[in-house]
């Protein structure tokens, strides 16, 4: 499996698990979020964007030496979303978004969602990381989570959902069916494991840091 990290904007905490995280990874930075590589031991590969919020940046001065591919700034798709392209591009099975959420821009924290959804029912495993939070796209289907009781995890949906089940948590649901203005599936504690079981729809599951047991 070949295994891209991808550094966006937002912000990380540089935690061991997040270090052993990505260990082995191959690394792509989406234009500001450069910045994680130094405090992360990370060389980028590719540095991608059109630099709006790096630019000539003093700060950025360190990685004059990487390569960098430019976008004009009136464009269709956004410095993460293109970064993600050339990372699949690059022969790309599994993905790791560092700094997705959070950060100056929460409309960017959205989007990183939505691709990490489009990517994952593509086909490529996807996680977010920022080394205080997970997040997984759920997919239709039987996914597990290895967690220790007492865990913190919310269910953030994107369509309505059917058939779907949580096992292993202080609230845990059956066969339910949740419509999209519905906010029964947040904040749950898990009790061990949690299992969850998608018939229909499209969700993220969010954790704290310490959740998974890795």
């Amino acid at each position: 499996m070949s295994h891209f990290a991808v550094l966006l904007a937002g912000p990380i905490t540089a935690t061991t698990a997040l270090r052993a995280t990505l260990t082995g990874a191959r690394v792509i930075a989406a234009d500001a979020g450069i910045r994680h590589a130094a405090t992360l031991g990370l060389t980028p590969e590719l540095w991608v964007g059109d630099f709006d919020s790096a630019g000539d940046d003093p700060e950025y001065a360190g990685f004059a030496g990487v390569p960098r591919q430019t976008f004009p700034r009136d464009k269709d798709q956004t410095d993460g979303e293109l970064a993600i392209d050339i990372a699949r591009e690059r022969g790309a099975s599994r993905l790791t978004l560092v700094g997705a959420s959070g950060g100056p821009r929460s409309d960017h924290a959205f989007s990183h969602l939505v691709l990490a959804l489009r990517h994952a029912e593509a086909g490529i495993s996807v996680e977010l990381f920022d080394g205080r939070e997970h997040a997984w796209p759920l997919l239709p289907g039987r996914q597990r989570f290895p967690m220790d009781a007492g865990s913190q995890f919310s269910i953030l949906k994107f369509t309505d959902l059917a058939g779907l089940s949580i096992r292993g948590a202080r609230f845990p649901l059956e066969d339910a069916a949740i419509p999209f203005s519905s906010i029964l599936t947040q904040s749950n504690e898990a009790t061990g494991p949690v299992e969850v079981t998608l018939r229909s729809g499209r969700a993220i599951l969010l954790a704290q840091a310490d959740s998974a047991v890795r």
